[in-house]
């Protein structure tokens, strides 16, 4: 079984960790955060939400505005495109960002460096 499959299998076996994001204003609910404005508690899935009441707290767009991202650990950007590159596009956005930063990071400490250089 492909990555790709492997993890469609995965996602759909346990929906109650899937984030969904406000197609208005970009807000994502993350059931492990719930929403303490609403009074939500942390571990609540959106599909356990009260279907008639619950708006964004942002936007306040109903839960028909809300589509399914997967959960965190799921990768980020478009899915036929995950197979491409130096497998960078199968890591998650936590990864990428420490991917980046760190790097920036290296960079300034080499340059850093030159000043012992005397």
């Amino acid at each position: 079984m492909d990555q790709p499959d492997k993890q469609a299998a995965e996602s759909s076996a346990d929906e109650s960790a899937h984030r969904f994001e406000c197609q208005v204003c970009s807000y994502v609910y993350d059931p492990k955060d719930g929403v303490q404005k609403f009074g939500i508690p942390k571990g609540t899935a959106f599909k356990s939400l009260d279907q008639s009441s619950f708006r964004c707290p942002v936007c306040r767009e109903g839960i028909a505005g809300f589509r399914d991202i997967g959960p965190a650990s799921r990768p980020s950007g478009f899915e036929e495109n995950l197979n491409y590159g130096f497998g960078v596009n199968n890591l998650t956005p936590g990864q990428k960002n420490v991917l980046i930063f760190g790097g920036l990071a290296l960079g300034l400490a080499c340059f850093l460096s030159l000043y012992s250089l005397n």
